[in-house]
């Protein structure tokens, strides 16, 4: 399974928006929640590639083309690569 710490760093962040005692508080672990979902959707990326998925598939996930899916993720996939 791909991306386990980066979906416990999800369901961390998504806690410390329910118990986030002020607004600021709340504001604060949305913002880290949100970064926490980005980098759990790169890892999906990734691994959807690495298992020799297509960008036009992706790009299907996303209602945009192939091209589209590639102009959003591709630098991610690569850096991920190594």
């Amino acid at each position: 399974m791909f991306g386990k710490g980066t979906s416990q760093q999800f369901r961390e962040a998504l806690e410390a928006v329910e118990s986030a005692p002020t607004a600021l508080e709340a504001l604060a672990a949305a913002r880290q929640l949100r970064e926490a979902a980005e980098a759990l959707e790169l890892a999906a990326v990734v691994e959807v590639r690495r298992q020799r998925g297509t960008w036009t598939e992706i790009g299907a996930v996303y209602r945009t083309s192939k091209q589209g899916a590639q102009q959003r993720f591709r630098a991610a996939v690569e850096r991920a690569r190594g």
